[in-house]
């Protein structure tokens, strides 16, 4: 499918009322934790993402390979509050953070998203299943400081999600300016056709994130997709060799954490009593 093309034919959406059901999964979305490369997509990209991602997953089972941002609580929230007539008609989340999978459970729950689920799980290890999804979405750490291997291994992933026979949309730095961008995007490139797949498109510099180092930095979507007489039968193994664990979030980072458990339950919208100290008159 021709994403850029799509985009300028998209029927016309009421983009308040958009903007403001993308708020509500940003208020429901846990905090980031830079040190493990998590970074927010900013609210209007946030916006023209979902609908990209809802008119390509149209009719189809969609698994997302960590989800940070909230675009899979998004897109079927759009359909449910009208303002998207299409969308995909499964989504799973697979993410490390209990934090972000609880996220998805509760709002999807609240709002009766029905077919919204999500799974603990760190991508290092072998791949849970099930293997019969016919997409796969990720947004993983952007591998600045070893070469995009730490997307790879998201994509690799993916591509066990869909049993090596499907379409993936793979979210990662762009930016013509600065080299380490374009060498991952270089390296993603390769490793997808040495995994079977293929380039079909690339939407460049799209996306804005809540970056304060480097706030000008963006994001593409790039499209890869199997070639045909890809094997569904690869076993899922764990991420064990050190180089492709090396500087996995980051410069002198491996990942020796398995899971980020959520300590409390948050309340949609409210602030929790540990983020703030009342002062009382006497």
């Amino acid at each position: 499918m021709d994403i850029l093309g799509a985009m300028t034919s998209f029927p016309e959406i009421d983009w308040r009322t958009a903007t403001n059901a993308i708020s509500d999964v940003i208020q429901n979305r846990p905090l980031p934790l830079r040190i493990f490369d998590q970074i927010h997509m900013k609210a209007g990209d946030m916006v023209v993402q979902s609908q990209i991602v809802a008119r390509w997953a149209d009719g189809k089972r969609l698994a997302f390979i960590g989800d940070g941002d909230g675009i899979s609580i998004c897109v079927p929230f759009l359909k449910t509050q009208g303002i998207l007539n299409y969308g995909p008609t499964e989504v799973m989340v697979y993410d490390f953070d209990e934090r972000v999978c609880s996220a998805v459970e509760r709002f999807a729950d609240r709002e009766r998203l029905d077919g919204v689920h999500a799974t603990l799980y760190n991508c290092i290890e072998a791949f849970p299943g099930p293997n019969d999804f016919d997409l796969f979405y990720t947004n993983p750490p952007w591998g600045a400081s070893n070469n995009g291997e730490s997307v790879c291994v998201f994509m690799e992933r993916g591509m066990e999600a869909v049993a090596h026979n499907g379409e993936g949309m793979v979210v990662i730095a762009d930016d013509s300016e600065l080299a380490w961008p374009q060498q991952v995007l270089s390296r993603v490139q390769q490793f997808t056709i040495e995994s079977g797949f293929f380039v079909q498109q690339m939407t460049p510099r799209m996306h804005f994130y809540h970056l304060d180092d480097a706030p000008k930095l963006r994001s593409c979507n790039l499209l890869i997709k199997s070639l045909p007489g890809q094997s569904k039968t690869a076993v899922s193994e764990a991420i064990t060799d050190p180089k492709r664990l090396e500087n996995f979030y980051g410069r002198s980072t491996r990942p020796h954490v398995r899971y980020i458990r959520e300590k409390k339950r948050l309340e949609y919208g409210k602030a929790h009593e540990d983020s703030y100290s009342l002062d009382l008159y006497r």
